[in-house]
């Protein structure tokens, strides 16, 4: 509970004219309705990035063995 027995609010920021306020971390993550397009969108975005690193360097060692470069050692 806040000053004078109100329960507290968090006020994040502005959208529009509107102050953007949650009640609890439930109100927070449903986003006003809208948290599983927010949250799903985030997600895809956490994959999409991690997936990409990983499979170009798979692909560029898979481009290195059929070219037989960098096996290891160098032959003088």
């Amino acid at each position: 509970m806040g000053w004078r027995g109100r329960p507290r609010r968090i006020i994040v920021g502005r959208a529009g004219d509107a102050d953007v306020i949650w009640n609890s971390a439930a109100d927070f993550f449903a986003m006003g309705g809208y948290g599983l397009y927010v949250w799903g969108a985030y997600g895809v975005t956490l994959v999409c990035m991690t997936a990409e690193p990983v499979l170009t360097a798979m692909r560029h060692r898979a481009a290195q063995r059929a070219l037989g470069v960098g096996g290891g050692t160098v032959e003088p």
